[in-house]
């Protein structure tokens, strides 16, 4: 499963339900990438998630935590970050910097695919 997160916090809910879902798919061992884009890349700067909660959701930063602790792939678009102008030492450890090129490669090779 792919899926593409593009918010942070101009919009908790849409935040957060990529990776709830995310979560869940890993829960019936399926394998997850999610790929922050767009504004979703602020998800990526170091301690960001912890000032972002959804009302009735788990708090965000649990939910990333999670995530990655299940095993799931952490991938941040680097053209977006370098125009919000985010620094990759700014950037949580484990996620992966990728372009165009790879997130293709990824929706190609991937069963479902979602946007949020």
């Amino acid at each position: 499963m792919l899926i593409i997160a593009t918010h942070a916090a101009d919009d908790p809910e849409r935040a957060t339900i990529p990776f709830v879902l995310a979560n869940a798919a890993m829960a019936t061992d399926m394998s997850v990438v999610l790929v922050l884009q767009a504004e979703g890349v602020r998800l990526a700067v170091i301690d960001q998630a912890k000032q972002i909660n959804a009302e009735a959701f788990p708090p965000l930063q649990n939910l990333m935590n999670d995530f990655v602790g299940l095993g799931g792939v952490l991938m941040v678009c680097s053209p977006c970050l370098k125009a919000r102008k985010i620094q990759e030492s700014q950037v949580i450890p484990g996620t992966r910097l990728v372009a165009a090129g790879t997130i293709v490669a990824e929706l190609a090779s991937a069963n479902i695919a979602l946007t949020y």
